[in-house]
Formats: structure tokens, C-alpha cells, sequence
């Protein structure tokens, strides 16, 4: 949608502009439009902020966070739109958000649902719609289709959001400080295909787009399983998190376990590190996200490479041996060998750009260890 930021002009008394979008559109996508939003375009957008008792500069505010374009003044808005403008305005009014805030969270939300629905309508419809029968246009399925989906999607939105939401909130308000609610100490690791822009040469679109989806899924499935959080997929890398090292490290080796499994995936290379991680909007940030991605450019194929810190953790925690040699000289002496999970290996001191000098360690299952 567009906005006008003073809301003066040739709009700015309420009038339609006779250039709106609905003059000329295609009937189909406008009842399209309507049976989506569930209302008729009926305002402006002045028409709408006025509607809503909220300033024109507030209004263009919101609706930019949540990444609608500016329209000028068409008649383009519907009663949505002004209900949705009052709850914002709303929050702020009654000291629950700040102004700031508001926008922050009109801008979260438009960012992942403008991706949720523009992967809908390039995978899920596009598939959903070819004509069932010769002379049918897939214009004329798609109404039908959507009418039916619509309320399905929305009701199973809200319940996968509602328990991501409560997912997050209970790690957040088990956080021991006010402090580390915020800045908190978190195992990161980024996956990355090898050769990847080799391959891009190599393959067609369509082919290498399902290697993409492949990859992003299997990732994303095992993250999800062994108790971790998918962050974001960068096409040939994944960025995940987890609490716990030892949890993060099994994924990571159990990435490259399952991929080097599939003839069809390219090799792959795992950094990680551990330590004081800043998020923001559902993202990672600070040191520790660079380490261990500068960690995974210098991984050798197949393989994963972690921090020091992050080792220090895996030992702290039970995880991983000081070192092979007092694991071997207990087994030795006849002590009950502790059920250490994973083997640390470390690696030549190097420096790394932006970061000074790192101590790599190589992670890799203990024998017979496999959880």
C-alpha cells in the first residue's frame, strides 16, 4: 500500500485519487484481494489514520515496518487496516509498547509474514492450481482454492505462532538476569555447503533449486529434532543456536553424518562458537556469530570446527575429555571411565580476520558414542 506522509495534497482533504490502483485492475484479483482481507477498500490512507485517531507521520511509520509500499492517497484500505493502525496506537497510548517498540514489532511481523506468504503463493499455490481440466485458466481455479485454504492457514498460523511464542518465552524467563534476557550465552554454528558457487555454474536453476530446498529442509528438520533453533537459511549456509554446546555439536555432526550419507549433497563444513550472543528480531549478533563464521570458512571438508570456548564448555559440562591421553591413562588405571559424548582435537593457533588469533579445535563423535 502507499502512503502519504502529511496527508495534504491532492488527498490530503479525503478526496479518492482518480489514479488508485482499482481503476483498470483485473476483477479477478480484486475479488481475489477482498475475499483475503475480508473487506472492501473503502479509505485512504489519510481516510484510514484519521479513522483510526492516529497522525498521518505515526501511520506512514507503521506501515512501512510492515513493508507495504506507498500509495499516495488511493482508496485502497479497508476497516482492517484501521483496526490494525488503533491496536498499535493503542499499545503505545496505554504504556504497554513504546512508539519504538511498536514499530519494532510492526516490522518483525512484516518481515516474516511477507516471506511465509510470498513462499506460499511461489510453492504452495503454483502447485495447488493447474487447470483440472483442458480450457480452465488457472485464474479460475485459484478463487475457489483460496476460499477453501484460507481459513485452514490462518487458524494453523496462529497455533504454530502461539507455541513458538510460548517456546521463546520460556527460555527467556529462564534466563538467570534481567541482563542475559537480552545478551545471552548461546552455542552458534553455521553449516555450509563446499563449492557451492561451483555448483551454480554446474546445474540448472530448477536442479540446483532442489538441492537448495533439500538442503535448507534436512537442516532445518534436524536443528528442530535435536533441540535446537534454526535462525535463517542462506541458500548454501544455515545459521542455527542452541542453550547447550553438547546439543549443538551433536547437530552439527549429525549434519554432516546425514549429508555425507546422500550422494546427491556436496560436502559440508561446520564452524561453531560459544559465548555472549545479542538477538534481535529472531536473529543472532556479536562476536561469537562472527567466530563461528569465520570458524566455518577455514573448516576442513566434512568436518567441524569449534572455539576454544566452545570446548571449555563441552569439557565444564561432562561432554568432552580434557584431552585424549587422560581419558586413555583412566581406562589405564582401572577408573571408571567417564560417558564422554564427543572427542576435541586441537588445531595450529591462526590468525582470523577481525579477530585476532583463534585456537580451533576439530569436534568429532567418540567411538561407539552416537546419541
Amino acid at each position: 500500500m502507499t502512503v502519504d506522509d502529511t496527508g495534504s495534497g491532492a488527498g490530503g482533504d479525503g478526496r479518492v485519487d482518480p489514479h488508485a490502483p482499482d481503476n483498470g485492475e483485473d476483477p479477478l484479483a480484486l475479488r481475489l484481494e477482498q475475499l483475503i482481507l475480508g473487506a472492501e477498500r473503502r479509505y485512504t490512507p489519510f481516510q484510514a489514520a484519521r479513522s483510526a485517531g492516529v497522525s498521518m507521520e505515526l501511520a506512514s511509520r507503521f506501515w512501512r515496518a510492515m513493508g507495504f509500499a506507498d500509495i499516495g492517497q488511493a482508496k485502497a484500505l479497508t476497516e482492517a487496516d484501521v483496526l490494525a493502525l488503533r491496536r498499535l496506537a493503542g499499545l503505545v497510548e496505554a504504556g504497554l509498547l513504546s512508539e519504538a517498540m511498536a514499530v519494532q514489532v510492526a516490522r518483525s511481523t512484516g518481515q516474516t509474514t511477507a516471506r511465509l506468504a510470498e513462499w506460499q503463493i511461489d510453492s504452495f499455490l503454483e502447485g495447488l492450481t493447474e487447470p483440472p481440466e483442458p480450457g480452465m485458466t488457472r485464474t479460475e481455479v485459484t478463487y475457489p482454492l483460496v476460499e477453501l485454504l484460507l481459513p485452514e492457514l490462518e487458524e494453523f498460523l496462529v497455533y504454530v505462532w502461539r507455541r513458538q511464542l510460548a517456546a521463546a518465552t520460556g527460555r527467556v524467563v529462564q534466563a538467570a538476569d534481567d541482563e542475559e534476557m537480552v545478551d545471552r550465552r548461546l552455542a552458534v554454528g553455521f553449516a555450509d555447503l563446499v563449492g557451492f558457487t561451483r555448483l551454480t555454474r554446474r546445474m540448472e536453476e530448477e536442479e540446483l533449486g532442489e538441492l537448495v530446498e533439500a538442503f535448507e529442509t534436512t537442516a532445518a528438520d534436524l536443528v528442530a529434532a535435536r533441540g535446537g533453533r534454526l535462525i535463517k537459511t542462506l541458500g548454501d549456509e544455515v545459521l542455527y543456536a542452541a542453550d547447550d554446546a553438547g546439543v549443538a555439536a551433536d547437530i552439527a555432526l549429525r549434519l554432516v553424518e546425514t549429508l555425507a550419507n546422500d550422494e546427491t549433497m556436496p560436502e559440508l563444513r561446520v564452524g561453531m562458537a560459544f559465548g555472549t550472543v545479542t538477538t534481535r528480531m529472531g536473529d543472532v549478533f556479536g562476536t561469537t556469530v562472527n567466530l563461528a563464521s569465520r570458524l566455518t570458512s577455514i573448516a576442513p571438508r566434512d568436518a567441524v570446527l569449534v572455539d576454544s570456548a566452545f570446548a571449555e564448555e563441552l569439557i565444564r559440562t561432562g561432554e568432552a575429555p580434557v584431552s585424549e591421553a587422560e581419558a586413555a591413562a583412566a581406562e589405564k588405571e582401572g577408573e571408571e571411565s567417564p560417558s564422554y559424548r564427543f572427542a576435541l582435537q586441537p588445531m595450529w593457533q591462526r590468525p582470523v580476520r577481525g579477530l585476532g588469533v583463534v585456537e580451533p579445535w576439530l569436534l568429532n563423535r567418540r567411538e561407539g558414542r552416537s546419541s
